[in-house]
């Protein structure tokens, strides 16, 4: 049994690990990120191509199932990867980390929706961490932006006053507390992607009220079938034989 398993995270990484070697497994990166994190096994980097792409590679590597590990926010790819394996009747289980409870923040269902928000509210120093492609919706914004992601966006799509902060979690609680008061930040933007490596930072909100524009995660596609552990991920692989 050949497994495709559509990676990039923590969980794509931890969940390799626990199938290695027993299972054939080859891991799927998007390649938007130099220097990945890689998991142990065979590794791919790169599109598929689409729908087409996708379907014609199933094919010639002779897959027998799909694991879909990626980001809650790789909606493309989710969407793409669950249509191909319903046309092809192949196993497809997306491992989708639990998200995070919003609290009293504001709900947005997107990058310029909460762009639209911080300058409604009149936020003044906004720590954004919505990644490399998020900052785009902010490029008009009048605030002061600390931007934090793994890669450097373009220079087009920066506010006209910002500080670039180029790391890659997990973020430790009291580091993450130091960070929003040393910049004096008053609103904190961010996706609902779950999970513990960036929790901190939630947390270190609370704890110094600084509000919260929280993004919204996309609706996984009808009809999937999806478990929120690795555990439970690699038992799914395991009974398939």
């Amino acid at each position: 049994m050949r497994v495709l398993l559509l990676g990039g995270t923590a969980e794509a990484r931890a969940l390799a690990k626990a199938l290695h070697p027993q299972v054939d497994i080859i891991s799927s990166l998007a390649g938007r990120v130099p220097d990945p994190a890689l998991p142990v096994g065979p590794v791919r980097i790169g599109g598929f191509g689409g729908v087409d792409g996708l379907r014609r590679w199933l094919l010639d590597e002779h897959i027998d199932a799909v694991v879909d590990a990626t980001h809650p926010f790789a909606a493309t790819m989710t969407a793409n990867a669950a249509r191909v394996c319903a046309e092809m009747r192949m196993p497809h289980l997306v491992l989708a980390r639990p998200s995070w409870d919003p609290g009293g923040a504001t709900l947005v269902r997107s990058d310029a929706e909460a762009a639209e928000t911080v300058a409604r509210q009149g936020y003044r120093r906004v720590f954004l961490t919505t990644g490399r492609s998020g900052v785009k919706a902010f490029a008009d914004g009048e605030a002061w932006f600390l931007i934090r992601a793994v890669t450097e966006p373009d220079k087009a799509m920066l506010p006209r006053r910002h500080q670039l902060l180029l790391s890659r979690g997990p973020y430790r609680y009291d580091d993450e507390l130091a960070l929003l008061r040393e910049h004096r930040i008053d609103a904190l933007v961010t996706k609902n992607s779950g999970g513990d490596m960036t929790r901190a930072k939630l947390d270190a909100a609370a704890a110094l009220g600084v509000a919260v524009v929280m993004v919204q995660r996309p609706q996984l596609p009808k009809g999937v079938t999806a478990v929120g552990s690795v555990q439970e991920a690699a038992k799914w692989v395991r009974a398939l034989g």
